[in-house]
């Protein structure tokens, strides 16, 4: 198994190359200026030309991407244009607020796709299983920050039990406090996700559930409850877990509008504020970290995947 990863990991470099490579290109083709920024509306272009100087900017673009990527070998990430603030540091501040609502949103993914996808499957064709599947029709298309504004005109406004927005740091107020903050950016990021889960494992427990060795079991007399819960959910979850490690890389992109809605100085409002004042080293270091992200989740999912089904290990 150590192998496995150790194997994936090693294939998951030349990935990062590609992409780091694809974002710098991007990056610097993209229109806008940062030294013009930077150096205020009634500048002269004297005055632009130093600022760009002072970037390193007046550079090619080959000169810079050299410099980038010796930088990268390093373990430096270069430093943001406006605050003159280490990538590294910058990234180290958002990260724990992202992955603290990303947290929150995948626990709750899972409270609610579990049972509800289970009740849709036991109850097939039924009142139960019809209302469960409207709803994820319905919720697979709502936006993030859409189902965001309503959580907080609900129970923000009109029924104050959460905050609105902010975050508190989980060392600061301890954990009741921080969950209050995490719960309705956390739901609003988690619904579009749930609802997919939940489709997912409806489908996956019907198919299960009429297996032969399904009857078997029934005919043994074992309660349906007890089938469900010991060999339906277990033979289900291979499937269902492929589908949640893709919703988790889908909460880390949705996390960028959802800490907008809701003002957490996060991994997404970082990038967000990076990319409205074209702070390339900024812009280029999120998208790197997000791409390990991503490798990550998905390698760690195929490693769950492969302890709950042996038969896939040979494939991993």
């Amino acid at each position: 198994m150590l192998a496995t990863i150790g194997r994936r990991l090693f294939l998951a470099v030349p990935i990062l190359l590609v992409v780091t490579l694809v974002t710098f290109l991007l990056v610097d083709l993209s229109p806008g200026d940062p030294a013009a920024l930077l150096a205020g509306d009634n500048a002269s272009p004297e005055r632009v030309e130093e600022v760009r100087g002072q970037l390193g900017l007046d550079q090619s673009m080959w000169d810079r991407l050299a410099s980038y990527f010796t930088g990268l070998l390093h373990g430096d990430f270069g430093r943001s244009l406006f605050s003159g603030q280490s990538v590294g540091a910058a990234i180290t501040e958002a990260l724990p607020v992202t992955l603290s609502l990303t947290l929150v949103a995948f626990v709750l993914v899972f409270l609610i796709a579990i049972p509800l996808g289970t009740m849709a499957a036991a109850r097939r064709d039924g009142i139960a299983d019809r209302i469960v599947s409207a709803c994820a029709s319905f919720f697979i298309g709502v936006p993030p920050f859409v189902a965001g504004l309503l959580l907080v005109i609900a129970f923000a406004l009109m029924m104050p039990l959460f905050p609105a927005t902010a975050y508190v740091p989980l060392s600061e107020a301890g954990p009741n406090v921080w969950l209050s903050h995490l719960m309705l950016p956390g739901l609003a990021l988690a619904l579009p996700s749930a609802a997919e889960v939940a489709r997912q494992l409806r489908g996956a427990l019907v198919d299960v559930l009429e297996q032969d060795f399904i009857r078997t079991q029934r005919a043994k007399g074992l309660s349906s409850l007890l089938v469900l819960a010991k060999h339906g959910l277990k033979n289900a979850a291979p499937p269902v877990l492929t589908v949640a490690g893709l919703q988790l890389g889908r909460m880390l992109g949705g996390a960028v509008i959802v800490e907008q809605v809701f003002a957490m100085p996060g991994f997404g409002m970082l990038a967000y504020n990076s990319v409205v004042q074209h702070d390339y080293p900024i812009i280029q270091g999120v998208v790197l970290v997000s791409a390990l992200a991503v490798i990550v989740v998905n390698i760690l999912t195929d490693v769950l995947e492969s302890m709950i089904n042996p038969r896939l290990r040979s494939v991993i």
